[in-house]
């Protein structure tokens, strides 16, 4: 039996945080809702929405606008926040600076931040207090992840964390 929801029956703000929280789980299907219908299309547009997308998820051959990953940012997306973290601590060795986004990204409960977030206080200055942030399931997801992930450990880091990246994976 095939049964529809009626969302367009909603309230606008129930639609808007249905269209969040689609943002939040596949950049595909936020570009599915968007084409459903005009509504949707709209809600889907507003800026805030961009606060809510996993650029990590976006995919490859799509290649995303960088137009969108600075709407992102400016939105305090927590995952370009995550990006630029990691791009600050362990490409161009800004420690300071890439842990201060680590956190803001971590603080906003993006798994892959709080993950390295907790690593990285950990391996650097043997910290353990954010680890009180994962649960069992985070903890098993971000195995799965960091796993799959194995390709980005040689990329572009820096000379200090090429000598702890054992300790990571």
């Amino acid at each position: 039996m095939n049964v529809t929801f009626p969302i367009l029956e909603l309230p606008e703000e129930i639609q808007a945080l249905v269209v969040e929280r689609v943002a939040g789980n596949s950049f595909t299907d936020l570009y599915g809702l968007r084409a459903s219908c005009k509504t949707m299309k709209a809600l889907a547009e507003r800026s805030r929405v961009n606060h809510f997308y996993d650029v990590l998820s976006v995919p490859m051959r799509l290649n995303m606008l960088p137009e969108l990953f600075k709407t992102c940012y400016a939105e305090r997306n927590p995952s370009t926040l995550y990006m630029k973290g990691v791009q600050f601590f362990f490409t161009f060795n800004l420690q300071e600076e890439g842990l201060a986004f680590l956190k803001l990204a971590a603080d906003e409960r993006y798994e892959c931040a709080v993950y390295t977030y907790a690593m990285t206080r950990k391996i650097y200055w043997d910290d353990e207090e954010y680890f009180a942030c994962f649960t069992r399931e985070s903890v098993d997801r971000i195995r799965k992840l960091v796993r799959s992930l194995k390709w980005a450990w040689g990329m572009s880091h820096n000379d200090e964390f090429l000598a702890k990246r054992d300790e990571f994976i």
